[in-house]
């Protein structure tokens, strides 16, 4: 009888071990994993994170993905954390660059609870340094100051909120009419693009670590 190959390391020294849902299993004893010949259930496919990040990215809601995929809402959730969790945010290494910041609100829990993403992006590249989300706070915004005056910018370019001219070196602070348009521009394409942060829709974040990590994909998956 034709050995079946084990899906991790490639061999064939593999045995039966049994069945799960009328389906029969075998063992590697090289590596000692155990799988299928044949799976019912699509999430087992190498190339699921990968469709699950496209069409997070082209505005898919989680239920939307589940029923393209044929995966369950659960597995979604689960697979947007592990896939959120091996992006780390790049490393912007160009100095005396020019910034701007904004914020979008959106909602989490239910229509009640709003809340802010705000966030920075490098001008000419339109590269987003980082971002949170939470409310508007001199605690919360200050961090995100932090890491774009690092960069030792030429000029920062934000809204009117009376949180940033105390956290801002007034020399490079500039705050005027159309100053932040690349950013609002942006907010528009996330808007478009990430259907949790949808206005005048149902939709919404159940918990901030799931709309967390979907920015995490959008901006840097």
């Amino acid at each position: 009888m034709k050995k079946k190959i084990c899906p991790k390391c490639t061999g064939v020294n593999t045995v039966k071990n049994g069945f799960q849902n009328n389906s029969q299993r075998y063992q590697c004893r090289t590596c000692n994993k155990s799988f299928q010949s044949k799976y019912f259930y699509k999430a087992y496919k190498r190339n699921t994170n990968e469709m699950v990040t496209i069409l997070l990215k082209e505005g898919c809601g989680i239920r939307s993905i589940s029923r393209i995929l044929l995966i369950s809402k659960n597995t979604v959730l689960s697979r947007i954390l592990k896939i959120s969790s091996k992006i780390r945010r790049p490393l912007f290494f160009n100095l005396g660059c020019k910034f701007e910041v904004d914020e979008l609100w959106t909602f989490i829990g239910n229509k009640n609870k709003m809340t802010w993403v705000t966030y920075a992006i490098e001008r000419e590249t339109r590269g987003v340094i980082d971002f949170f989300v939470g409310t508007k706070s001199k605690k919360n915004i200050k961090p995100l100051m932090d890491k774009v005056l690092a960069l030792q910018p030429t000029r920062i370019y934000t809204d009117r909120l009376n949180i940033y001219p105390p956290l801002i070196p007034k020399e490079i602070h500039r705050v005027f009419n159309y100053c932040t348009n690349i950013i609002e521009r942006k907010n528009l394409t996330l808007r478009t693009h990430i259907k949790r942060l949808s206005r005048r829709t149902i939709c919404y974040t159940r918990k901030q670590e799931y709309l967390e990590a979907h920015l995490k994909i959008y901006f840097w998956g």
